[in-house]
């Protein structure tokens, strides 16, 4: 979860204990995420007693985080709706919200994170006054673009994610040929955006505070600017995509390709080509090592018990190992930490000639790499779909592996 929305989540929980009384409440959460289980932890450090997880996906059912079940949404039919509490905080509160009344549940709803401005429909005079102030703030911010990047052509990656960014630096430059575009600048909401756009091209990169992103996405659309484009398919304001996945399959990067930007099928990724070597690359022996990558913001954590077992695999076999780690990340017990930087993590997997981690951004940043690739799925379904995440988000060139314990 990022900082700032882990932080916006505990002010408004903050909020929420000033207006109800939580230990009265039977809790529930919405959603198995990362971000679920940050709420569920910090609920827990303050005392509350969780009730469950309610979740639509069937494989999940049965299973617990921290003795915490998770169970079908329907299941909280059973619990007295004026003693009853949802907290969501993932970015389908709205869709979430509306299930839950269609299921009967009269009970209070609460948003803690607000991900998506923009899946607001109320028309009431506070909710179209607070827009028009975004809007006029999002221009603002656009003029102060426009005057640092003259005669460029803009491109918004909404999310930090760094799978998104990957695709859209893939497949930008055939967007940008047909439309005869030579100037053009990225904005992107993190550093770790901003080392991944990097990989691909030397064009100014922006970055922005999400909120700020946000205001300058909304100001885009209302003014309908030609000069420029919001490169992301899962959001209501461009284009609706992520709805024909209630119908068919279409992994992600096809939809980048063919929905986002409108090319054949056909058409090949750029790779990246702006890479470094690692500055400490002896310390890793040549094909006998392995990098193992267990963390990722935004996926749910896979059981302990499947890195211990992966650890002791490479120990018996004499390899060295090493967890990938940033920030306050601790390496998994018995490995060793390794820290490159975005640009240095090809040299880093190549050098060692084993990678196994789960499916986040930092698989799509070593796609092109020459070694063994492993890439770990959690076993549930993409958001509402039928769809495993397996099948949106399997890459070519790794062995896809869905954890189901």
């Amino acid at each position: 979860m990022e900082l700032q929305y882990y932080r916006e989540m505990q002010k408004s929980l903050e909020e929420m204990e000033s207006g109800t009384n939580l230990a009265q409440k039977r809790i529930y959460l919405f959603g198995h995420c990362n971000a679920t289980e940050e709420l569920a932890d910090l609920l827990m450090e303050k005392g509350y007693g969780v009730t469950a997880i309610l979740d639509n996906s069937e494989a999940k059912h049965g299973m617990e985080y921290r003795r915490l079940p998770i169970v079908a949404p329907h299941t909280i039919l059973r619990e007295p709706a004026e003693q009853t509490i949802v907290c969501i905080v993932t970015r389908f509160y709205e869709a979430m919200y509306a299930q839950l009344r269609a299921l009967g549940f009269t009970g209070e709803v609460r948003k803690l994170v607000d991900y998506n401005t923009y899946a607001e429909y109320s028309l009431s005079r506070e909710t179209l006054e607070r827009k028009k102030t975004r809007v006029e703030h999002g221009r603002v911010l656009i003029d102060c673009l426009e005057k640092k990047y003259p005669g460029h052509f803009r491109v918004f990656c909404p999310f930090a994610a760094l799978g998104d960014v990957y695709f859209c630096m893939s497949y930008l430059p055939y967007f940008l040929e047909k439309r005869g575009i030579s100037k053009y600048m990225v904005c992107v909401p993190s550093g770790s955006c901003v080392k991944v756009a990097e990989l691909f091209d030397e064009c100014p990169v922006e970055v922005m505070q999400q909120r700020e992103l946000d205001a300058a996405i909304q100001a885009e659309l209302y003014i309908q600017d030609e000069n420029a484009f919001i490169a992301h398919q899962d959001r209501p304001y461009v284009v609706n995509l992520s709805r024909a996945l209630y119908h068919k399959r279409i992994p992600l990067e096809k939809v980048y390709r063919c929905g986002v930007f409108g090319l054949s099928d056909r058409t090949e990724p750029n790779p990246p080509m702006h890479w470094k070597p690692y500055p400490d690359l002896n310390r890793i022996e040549k094909n006998r090592a392995v990098i193992l990558s267990p963390y990722a913001k935004s996926v749910t954590a896979l059981p302990a018990a499947i890195w211990q077992d992966i650890v002791a695999h490479f120990r018996t076999k004499g390899y060295q190992i090493f967890t990938n780690v940033t920030g306050a990340e601790q390496p998994l017990e018995g490995t060793m930490p390794v820290s490159p930087q975005i640009c240095e993590m090809r040299s880093v997997v190549e050098q060692a000639g084993t990678f196994i981690g789960i499916r986040s951004g930092i698989c799509d940043v070593i796609r092109t790499a020459e070694c063994r690739k492993i890439a770990l799925y959690p076993d549930y379904n993409y958001c509402d779909t039928k769809w495993k995440s397996i099948d949106i988000y399997a890459i070519e060139g790794f062995e896809n592996i869905v954890v189901t314990r």
